[in-house]
């Protein structure tokens, strides 16, 4: 990377951190490139220089945070979520703690995005986020285990919302409890297991 280059990266980069700070405190809508500019410790011009819209910059910084998260998981981990078509059924269940720690690892180290994203899903891209794993993740692995096309919506608003609650509950607590715990949490409400709890 030339000397350039980095500057380019280094501006952007302080870009994308300062649109995820003003989104922790207040909607998509309301924040100006003004602000982004004062927040980034960059001018104007240097805005327009990178960006068209502030659309741009979201679009931008949704990118920088879904690679940030891929980086998290093991290259297998990765291959078997592509290859979802060519896998054994065993290897399909998602919700173990060989994806679930290297997801709550990621969220306690980016709380701050997980806290933005939560507050202001719209500008954070999170919909379209949660269409993708829908499309691409969740609608394959459920057609494989013969789940019927009607009633696969109610599975994935099941196991969307229920994750969601936890993670949020658990960034309530500041991220305070082990990320073993949490795993065995999640999964335990998705597939319970007999006697969990007992001593």
């Amino acid at each position: 990377m030339n000397k350039s280059e980095s500057k380019y990266f280094n501006t952007a980069l302080r870009m994308n951190e300062a649109l995820i700070a003003l989104l922790e405190k207040k909607d998509l809508e309301f924040i100006t490139v003004k602000e982004l500019c004062e927040k980034a410790g960059v001018n104007r011009s240097t805005f327009y220089l990178h960006y068209e819209t502030v659309s741009d910059l979201v679009n931008e910084t949704a990118e920088l945070v879904n690679s940030r998260f891929l980086a998290y998981f093991s290259e297998q981990c990765t291959a078997r979520a592509e290859n979802l078509g060519t896998q054994e059924r065993k290897d399909l269940i998602l919700v173990t703690k060989e994806y679930l720690i290297p997801y709550l690892r990621f969220i306690k180290d980016h709380q701050r995005i997980y806290r933005a994203a939560f507050r202001n899903p719209a500008g954070m891209l999170s919909y379209a986020r949660y269409n993708n794993l829908k499309k691409h993740v969740l609608h394959p692995i459920l057609s494989r285990f013969k789940v019927p096309s009607e009633v696969q919506k109610y599975y994935i608003a099941y196991y969307i919302e229920g994750i969601t609650a936890i993670i949020k509950e658990w960034l309530n607590q500041n991220c305070a409890d082990d990320m073993e715990k949490i795993a065995g949490i999640i999964e335990d409400c998705v597939r319970p297991h007999e006697n969990v709890y007992e001593t």
